[in-house]
């Protein structure tokens, strides 16, 4: 029975902010969600991709919402209506070649279009069928890796004029990041994006001392919850932060928490970590750099991915605190402008993880290097860590969509914390 995986892919604008996601299917051996020139479109098996896709959003729309998605809709896809499991808010429809020949098809976006959802177009073309759809449509996805210069700057300048918006994607490279920026994109898609923020990430904080103190303090594999009170007593901004934490809706308890030690008792270690994990990444005034919240995201749903998966796999030697360690600290080198190697050395985590982190080494760099691959939608990859670890592939898409739902409540109580 083939694998069959979805998983979400980040879009940015320019200034390295997510605008919303690509959601990818990945069954029947073919991924579908985004165009591949090696991989002819009939080979899609279009009633088991749409069959999955419903099943699955039927079941999961909920944890999605909240973002803006951009999703590609067979012709099934659209018969079924499956972008009414979507607020219009919430959706962008992405449409190729085979739904714009098909004139039913086509009959089901311009309806969906007049109801308020968006429309994507995956590799515009310079063709009547396309051009007598421009107005139809809100966002034009271009190939990078795949179409000519000319016909590029052509697209993207004709587009700008008349406000639709361009999304560059297969933007894998340095040079790539910098072609689609000079043609003028407004949105791009690909692993040269995350570098980018990444780099200036780097240039806009530090790791105060005292924080670092706390999170060498929080990640030890017993923490003294004396040691952590005594850190947070010595710094009135952190006393306060943490008071004001602990009396948030989502740990109040009936009386008011007053004291350093009543806090940390009843917000709890994990949620401790997070909370200190973000004051690393946070401006003088608590404000989170636009630039770190990204990461900070991830960081976030790597670490219940990773603890997740560890309850599914005997193959990997490591506490489930261990495991959820290992993914919150994986975007450290983005949030400390310090080689990570450097950073690690004064922090008491285990060796495994250690090199789990730097080399993908070991088991638990096997469960690492799992959740990057499914989180990179590198399939072939995802299926042998699978087998190497003893892991149903499965239950992949599940547990990505439950951590994720996880990780945004996490979002959801650092806002309100900030409202606060």
């Amino acid at each position: 029975m083939a694998n069959k995986y979805i998983v979400r892919r980040p879009i940015k604008d320019t200034q390295s902010r997510v605008i919303g996601y690509e959601i990818l299917y990945y069954g029947e051996n073919t991924l579908y969600g985004e165009s591949d020139p090696d991989k002819p479109k009939a080979k899609v098996n279009e009633f088991a991709v749409a069959d999955t896709i419903y099943s699955f959003l039927t079941q999961n729309t909920e944890r999605i919402k909240g973002s803006l998605n951009f999703m590609t809709f067979t012709t099934t896809l659209l018969l079924k209506k499956v972008p009414h499991l979507f607020n219009k808010e919430d959706l962008v429809i992405q449409i190729d070649d085979s739904v714009i020949i098909h004139p039913l098809a086509m009959h089901f976006v311009q309806m969906f279009k007049k109801e308020g959802y968006r429309v994507a177009v995956n590799d515009f073309q310079f063709a009547p069928r396309y051009v007598s759809l421009i107005d139809e449509i809100d966002y034009i996805k271009l190939n990078f890796q795949t179409m000519n210069d000319v016909s590029l700057r052509n697209l993207i300048e004709i587009a700008s004029g008349m406000g639709k918006h361009c999304i560059a994607y297969g933007v894998d490279t340095e040079e790539l990041y910098q072609k689609a920026i000079s043609f003028g994109v407004t949105e791009l898609e690909g692993e040269a994006v995350a570098e980018k923020m990444a780099s200036k990430a780097h240039d806009t904080t530090y790791l105060q001392s005292t924080f670092f103190q706390l999170l060498i303090a929080v990640t030890k594999e017993e923490p003294d919850m004396d040691e952590i009170e005594r850190i947070i007593s010595t710094d009135a901004t952190l006393t306060y932060a943490l008071l004001r934490l602990a009396n948030t809706v989502n740990f109040a308890t009936r009386n008011r928490t007053t004291t350093v030690h009543q806090a940390i008792m009843n917000i709890g270690i994990t949620q401790l970590q997070q909370w200190i994990y973000l004051l690393c990444a946070s401006n003088s005034d608590g404000e989170v750099d636009p630039f770190f919240e990204e990461f900070l995201k991830i960081s976030f749903m790597r670490a219940n991915f990773c603890s997740s998966l560890l309850g599914y796999t005997k193959a990997v030697p490591i506490s489930k605190n261990d495991a959820y360690i290992m993914g919150m600290f994986s975007t450290l080198d983005y949030l400390i402008d310090a080689p990570l190697e450097e950073t690690l050395a004064e922090v008491p985590i285990s060796d495994d993880i250690k090199d789990a982190l730097l080399n993908w080494s070991g088991p638990a760099g096997a469960l690492y290097a799992l959740v990057l691959s499914y989180e990179g939608a590198d399939w072939d990859k995802v299926n042998k860590l699978c087998d190497m670890l003893g892991i149903a592939p499965s239950l992949l898409t599940t547990l990505y969509f439950e951590c994720m739902e996880q990780a945004n409540q996490v979002w959801e109580n650092i806002n309100q914390m900030n409202e606060n």
